[in-house]
């Protein structure tokens, strides 16, 4: 006797449909599992047969060989415990389920021995894959409906135990889909409580930051402690675009592949990760047996911080060199690589020596300029070059404390010039933002005037700048320009541009 049912996998944030199929045959009584299963599925013939037992179900007292199809794809994670029992009841006769039904249907779970069905993690990846598939729903754990009803055009029918799904299965139990839509979720989102508007002073990193937030740059603070390096990369998230849809669902399958959710079940908040400097590079980027998307990852769409930068491994740090180019990491094993988006802001602090104060106005340095020197050796040229703005924040003077908001820009002020610049950007190409821009893009729209290409010409040869710094002054200075509404690249632009490269000269010379 064969049955068949659907399920699925995950690989990276996508997933796999998967055919689970049960045969029953005379012999003794075994259970076997094929088709290329890690050990947490084997072991589900452990818990599906607890589950028949204390769900008052026998199971059939056959040889029975359960197979994961395709073969050739590796299957892990508990997520196939719920459609292995309705197979083998399918199989059994136990179940008499239409074909139909059958084709249109995925089932996902994991079984507890009570007979109870738990959550399992990458659902919106699954729920997602099986609509394009063309199915009509999904029966998945009840704590998991609410995150896969973020797709529309399927049934999502949570259920909390075998004994539940037997019982809907056979006609005797009537379900409904669970009912969540996008805008409603996105309804019982509040305003932040961090606002540009408490920042006393920093004009200067304030403007660069707005510059960052409209073009997609890189940047790094550096000056001394107390500053509010920290302070004024937390509020870079008031002052980015809002996600697209389809941000949010690229996002949201991320931090369920994780298993990370929030309680709203739905990122539609850019993320904004700030990973402790003793993080490993698998943390970092992501990996284990069964590779799991890193900080970069989950930083995807939002602002990675890296604070006191100098402190991480070097080692570490130079993993993102890849991911900051080409916007995505692969992490390869023996048999399969599995690939992430890492398309993240990447927003740096760090003092500008060990003692923090070298160039400080109000304490003197005590570091000797070998200790300077290693200190801000420990980062890379090709990773700083990748950095696009390098801002020195100085200390706050006691009038800039007491000048209040006058000094600067709320948030919502900011914002509406960052948003300004976006919408010159789509019209331009799209989605895509400045710092995207591949070279030939950069030849066609960074168009600089006669005053512009001297001063451009003069920075590149005393600055010793390289190629790649050489496209991201102007990719920066395009920024500018269509922050202040000008079609060209003037003098003005190009200027200010390169004020924000102050790591392209020597390491040791950098000052606040």
């Amino acid at each position: 006797m064969h049955a068949k049912v659907f399920s699925a996998t995950t690989v990276g944030i996508n997933a796999h449909l998967v055919e689970v199929e049960a045969d029953l045959s005379m012999g003794m009584l075994k259970f076997f599992i094929v088709g290329l299963p890690d050990k947490a599925i084997q072991e589900s013939k452990d818990r599906v047969r607890a589950a028949f037992k204390n769900s008052g179900l026998r199971l059939p007292e056959r040889l029975i060989t359960v197979n994961l199809a395709p073969a050739s794809l590796k299957k892990e994670d508990i997520l196939f415990d719920v459609p292995i029992a309705v197979a083998i009841l399918q199989a059994a006769k136990l179940l008499e389920i239409d074909q139909g039904f059958i084709q249109e249907t995925l089932f996902l779970g994991e079984l507890a021995l009570d007979g109870s069905i738990r959550p399992v993690c990458g659902v919106l990846s699954i729920v997602h894959s099986a609509h394009c598939e063309g199915k009509k729903r999904v029966i998945i754990p009840k704590a998991n409906a609410h995150e896969a009803s973020l797709i529309k055009g399927i049934d999502v029918i949570g259920v909390e135990s075998l004994v539940e799904l037997v019982g809907y299965l056979r006609g005797e139990i009537a379900l409904q889909p669970t009912p969540c839509t996008f805008e409603q979720v996105t309804e019982r989102l509040g305003d932040s409580f961090l606002d540009f508007s408490q920042v006393r002073g920093q004009l200067l990193a304030k403007r660069a930051l707005q510059i960052a937030a409209a073009g997609r740059h890189n940047l790094v603070f550096i000056g001394p402690p107390g500053s509010g390096k920290t302070m004024l990369a937390k509020r870079l998230a008031t002052i980015l675009p809002p996600m697209s849809f389809d941000e949010i669902i690229q996002a949201t399958k991320i931090y369920s592949i994780a298993g990370m959710l929030s309680k709203e079940q739905l990122m539609v908040q850019r993320p904004f990760r700030s990973p402790h400097h003793t993080i490993s590079q698998a943390g970092l980027v992501g990996g284990g047996t069964n590779p799991k998307p890193g900080e970069i990852s989950l930083a995807h769409n939002g602002v990675l911080f890296l604070d006191e930068l100098t402190e991480f491994n070097r080692k570490t740090l130079e993993v993102l060199r890849e991911p900051l180019e080409n916007k995505h990491v692969l992490i390869s094993r023996a048999n399969y690589a599995v690939e992430y988006p890492a398309s993240f802001l990447l927003v740096a602090a760090l003092n500008p020596c060990p003692c923090g104060f070298y160039g400080d106005s109000k304490k003197k340095c005590v570091c000797s300029e070998n200790q300077i020197g290693r200190y801000l050796s420990k980062l890379s040229g090709p990773l700083l070059d990748r950095i696009d703005l390098h801002i020195n924040v100085a200390s706050v003077n006691y009038d800039e404390l007491q000048g209040g908001s006058a000094h600067g820009m709320s948030s919502a002020q900011m914002y509406d010039n960052v948003q300004r610049a976006v919408t010159v950007q789509e019209k331009r190409f799209g989605p895509m933002r400045n710092a995207f821009m591949a070279s030939d893009q950069v030849e066609k729209f960074c168009v600089l005037t006669t005053e512009a290409q001297d001063i451009m010409k003069r920075a590149f040869e005393r600055l010793n700048i390289s190629m790649r710094g050489y496209h991201k002054i102007l990719k920066i200075a395009r920024t500018i320009a269509d922050l202040d509404g000008s079609e060209s690249i003037e003098r003005r632009h190009i200027q200010e541009a390169i004020t924000y490269r102050s790591l392209d000269q020597k390491l040791e010379k950098i000052s606040i």
